[in-house]
Order: C-alpha cells, then structure tokens, then sequence
C-alpha cells in the first residue's frame, strides 16, 4: 500500500514540476517530512536519490520540442548541480534537525516572498 502511496506523491510532484518547473523538492520533501514522517535529512537524500535518473526527461523532451530549453546552459548548470551536490550534502550531514529544517522552510519564504512581489 505504501508503494501505491509513493507512486501517488510522485506524480502529483511530476505533474506540478512540468507545469510550473517546480523543482520535485518542493513538494516532495514537504510531503515526505509531514506526511511520510522522514526526518529533514532523510528527505533531502531521498529527494536527491529519485533525481539520480533521468526523471524529467519526458518533460525536458516536451518543453525542447517547443525550443524552451536552453541546452548549453542545462550543461553547464549540470556540472555545478554535480559537483554543488556532494559540497552542499557534506555540509548539511552535521547541522541539527530543527536547524536544517527551519533553513529549508526560510529558504521557501524567501522564494515566494520575492515571486509574489517581484514586479515584472
């Protein structure tokens, strides 16, 4: 039943990322804390983990088919996605549960703040 539960938050995730190019982290680690019970470090890694295969590559697929990717920059951000992974995932291995996941909730603020009152 769990696996039918997981599969669920996945496409909500997938279907939410394809529409608004949502990072999945943004629902699915919200979702794996509060409704799964992972704690913060156990659903950034597993967030981290589903992204290892090519998971949106149907819907990078759809949005090149109608030229809004940008393939060089893709590339580029990859290799510092790559590399900015593993130093950001070493830092965070230490740092205390509330204070990782009150960084991350502060993190969203910040986001929607400046998306709701940016001005274009």
């Amino acid at each position: 039943m769990a696996q039918v539960l997981y599969i669920i938050l996945g496409l909500i995730a997938g279907v939410l990322s394809g529409m608004l190019g949502i990072g999945g982290g943004i629902v699915l680690i919200p979702a794996l804390v509060f409704i799964f019970g992972l704690t913060q470090h156990q659903a950034q890694g597993t967030t981290l983990a589903l992204m290892v295969p090519p998971i949106g590559l149907l819907a990078a697929l759809r949005y090149y088919q109608g030229g809004n990717v940008k393939l060089g920059m893709a590339g580029f951000i990859c290799i510092g996605f790559f590399v900015g992974g593993l130093l950001g995932a070493n830092l965070v291995q230490d740092l205390s549960e509330p204070l990782l996941r009150k960084g991350f909730a502060i993190f969203l603020l910040f986001v929607s703040l400046r998306m709701l009152f940016a001005k274009t």
